[in-house]
This record gives structure tokens, sequence and C-alpha cells, in this order.
């Protein structure tokens, strides 16, 4: 089904950023429609098809479901708190009917028959499914540079890379092809694209949302999570995805304390970006927030002994059994020898090979891990800070074009893959939340955003608190551009 952007041009309306709320608010009042806001998010699909954002739109099934929510709206009727609103799914999450590519040839053909249980809880919730959004092949990669299905173009310049794994998602969701989506993040990959495309983006804690019926590379780090444009809209997503009640926290700024973790996570930061967020950092002193400039000491150096050797090892045993369950056909050498990009086929290579020792494998599980874990929670409970704060990454987006093994920053080319991962990683290696939120843009207009992560199973506050830091950078914004406008 191909929409004709012609024939509503008079019904259109601003997905741009359209969150969840005014979504449900404008059909709340008639407004507008889900099969309205279906059609606009389709069109913008078509417009924006040299970003690579989808691999597989589900027109026909998706409209069907906007006539069905919008009928029952007509009757007062409600399948739940997502009734009608458009979602966009990374293609490594299951969904019935829908091919499951997680962005490498060998799984094209491959089409779950039930959807994962995120997916249950989403459409339990109301939500339609627009389709499965491009992304790094296997998601073993940042830049979601797919050389299998289009690389993936950066919402605000479409030559730059948009992020990854989860690109597609983001992209998607910045420009109005969906008004939510869901990523998955192993090392910042739900975080990283958000902060690239001006959303926000929540790693929730691990095991917070179910994790099953994923394409998974490694069950101890992994996580789905939401790519939104507001925290409230992350607050509405975290209380379906988790299936808690909805107990929003109010935060005061007043009174609360937040670590500023100077070595490691503001080293090396490209100069708008250290600018926005010391600006930031001013603001939340002024309101009341009480900045505690406390080192995790030696974060670097346990960060890189833990994260590499746990998705490698894991990665061989998941695929393994994906395979032996889902395309029993294919081998783990098969699926090597179909992956599009160089890079991945090389770390692919090393996880089939086994070349972490399961020795080192039960030395970074049991001992260097727990130490890892060990010094946030002490950081937490010593400093008595309620949630650390710094940017979510040291750079904002690089163009698409030579940036597969290197980036330029600070005038100097580094490795692209831990640079962008750098500031998220930590989190992610000893299963905390993190909630990225837009921060500000550089020169180009090209977004990044400022981070924060909570103790383990402190989501519910995290993101309280993460709202209020919203309302701040919100109203600076307001004041900054009242100010031109004089």
């Amino acid at each position: 089904m191909k929409i004709d952007s012609e024939k509503t041009k008079n019904t259109e309306i601003s997905m741009n950023k359209l969150s969840i709320n005014e979504a449900l608010t404008q059909m709340s009042i008639g407004s507008l429609t889900s099969e309205k806001m279906l059609k606009q998010a389709l069109i913008r699909i078509d417009q924006n098809s040299d970003r690579h954002a989808f691999i597989t739109v589900d027109r026909e099934g998706a409209l069907k479901q906007a006539t069905h929510c919008d009928s029952l709206r007509t009757k007062s009727e409600y399948i739940g708190p997502l009734h009608g609103i458009i979602i966009a799914i990374k293609d490594n999450i299951h969904v019935a009917g829908l091919p499951n590519t997680a962005g490498t040839p060998a799984f094209s053909n491959f089409i779950p028959s039930e959807d994962s249980p995120v997916i249950g809880r989403l459409k339990k919730a109301g939500a339609i499914i627009i389709g499965k959004t491009n992304m790094h092949e296997l998601a073993y990669g940042i830049t979601s540079d797919n050389k299998a299905f289009g690389s993936v173009g950066n919402a605000i310049l479409g030559n730059y890379i948009a992020g990854g794994s989860s690109g597609g998602t983001a992209t998607a969701v910045a420009l109005g092809m969906a008004v939510a989506g869901l990523g998955t993040d192993t090392g910042g990959s739900v975080r990283i694209p958000a902060s690239l495309n001006g959303l926000v983006g929540f790693r929730p804690s691990v095991g917070r949302y179910p994790s099953e019926g994923l394409t998974s590379i490694s069950h101890t780090r992994d996580t789905v999570g939401p790519i939104v444009s507001c925290v409230r809209d992350a607050q509405l997503l975290d209380t379906v995805l988790s299936g808690e009640p909805d107990k929003t926290e109010e935060i005061s700024l007043r009174g609360l304390r937040l670590g500023v973790p100077r070595e490691y996570f503001y080293d090396n930061i490209e100069p708008i970006i250290a600018q926005k967020t010391e600006l930031l950092l001013a603001q939340l002193q002024d309101a009341g927030v009480e900045l505690v400039y406390t080192d995790l000491e030696n974060i670097g150096e346990l960060n890189a002994q833990v994260g590499f050797p746990i998705v490698l090892c894991e990665t061989k045993k998941l695929l393994s059994a994906y395979l032996k369950l889902n395309l029993p056909t294919e081998t783990l050498d098969s699926l090597l020898e179909k992956i599009a990009d160089p890079n991945v086929k090389g770390i692919m290579q090393m996880a089939i090979n086994g070349n972490i020792t399961k020795q080192v494998y039960d030395d970074v599980i049991e001992r260097i891990r727990p130490d890892m874990q060990q010094l946030y929670s002490t950081y937490f409970t010593t400093n008595k800070v309620d949630a650390i704060i710094f940017p979510t990454t040291l750079l904002s987006a690089r163009p698409i074009k030579g940036s597969e093994e290197t980036v330029e920053l600070n005038g100097i080319q580094t490795p692209t893959f831990p640079t962008y991962i750098h500031n998220t990683d930590p989190a992610s290696n000893v299963g905390i939340p993190g909630l990225s939120i837009p921060l500000s843009s550089t020169a180009e207009g090209l977004p990044f955003g400022v981070e924060i992560n909570g103790p383990i199973n402190s989501d519910r506050r995290l993101l309280a608190i993460g709202l209020q830091i919203e309302n701040i950078i919100q109203k600076a914004m307001r004041r900054s551009i009242e100010t031109k406008g004089e």
C-alpha cells in the first residue's frame, strides 16, 4: 500500500517527535485518529527511504490494526494505555508474522510464529507495530552502517551515522516514521543512537524486561530499551514493558545529589559537548542540585577487562541455540559465511573460534564483574548520590563514509567502536539503568545527549530524576530562543 502524500496534504499532522502523550491527547479530543497517524508515518517512511531506517514495513497489517483501534475508540473502548500508538521495532526482536533478519543475510527468510514477550506486552497495551527497523549487522557495531540492508542515515544529516546498533529505530522515531520505538542495548545501542538523533534512550536494569524472543548476543549484557521523544514516554513504556504498576515518583531537584565522575567520563570530549555539559551542571546547581565531584576509581581498567570477553564467549552459545531452535538448516559456519560486513565477520570469527577461554570468562563473571558492580554500589552509598551524570558520548555523529574503523575526535583519528561506547559501556557491564536525555546540538545541528546512571533496580527513580533534568534543559532552550527573538 503506497500512501498518496498529495491527497493527505490537508490533513497532515506534525509527526516529528510527536510524543505518545501528545498523540493520546489528540486522539482523545478527536483531532487525530490512529489511521491518520499511521498514514502520515508511512508518508514519512516513503519520503525518507534513503535513510534505510526500516528493513520491513507492515503497511497492510498496521492499517488494519489502526482501523480497529479507531473503531473501538468511537465506542469509548480501549485496548490499553498505548491504544493506537505507532511503534517501530528493531529487527532482532521477534514480531509474529514479520521477518526477523537481525540485519544479516542468513536470517532474511526467518519469520517468527510468536511474539517476543515485550511485543506481547506492547500489543496488549494497544500498540500498533509499523515494522522492523534496520540495525548494525547482528548488533555487532555502533554505527548502523549495514552492508546488507543499507546504511542507516542520521535524522539530521543523512550521510552521517545514526549510531548503533539500534540506529534504524532512532532515525525512524526522530523523523516521524513512528511515535516511539524499541531497540536493544548491549554496550550503548539504545542510548547512543538516541543521543545522536536528539531523542531519549532508556536502558533498564538487566532483567527488568523479558529477554526471550530476541536474537541475542549476550545474556549478561543485552536488554530491550525504548527510544522515544521525551522522558514521560520512557516512563509510560517502562510501565508497559516491566509489567509493574505505574509508580511515577515525584522528584525535587533541591537537595538531589548527583555524582560527577570527572576522570574517565569527561576525558577528551568534543568541545561543544564539554561546554554544554558544564552549562547544564551549573544550571542544575542553581536549581538546588548538590554536585559531588568524585571519581569511580579504576573504572576504565575494570571496564576494559569485562565487556568484550563476556560478549564474545556468550555469543557463540546463544547463536548456536538460536539457530537450533529457529533456523535448524543454518550452522554457525554458514551464518559466518553469509555475514555481509567484514568487520562483523571478523568479530564473529573470534567468537566462533572460542578466542576467549572458559577460564578467562569465568574469572570475569565470578571476580572482575562483581568487583566492578561493588565499585558502583559503594560509589552510590558512600557518596550518598542518587545518580551519576556525564555526556552520553564523547562526540557527535560523524560521516558514514570513512567511519567504518576510525573517527576524528579533537583532531585525532580514534577507533570508532570504543570511542562511541566509552561512556555507555560501564553501565552495561554492571547491569544498572541508564537514561540518555537530549542536551543540545553542534553548529551543524547534530544532536548529543547527557546520561544519568542509577543504582541497580532504581529505574523508576532514575526516570523521575531524568524528567526533572529534561525540564531544566528545555527551560534553558526556551529562554535562549526568547532571548534571540528579542
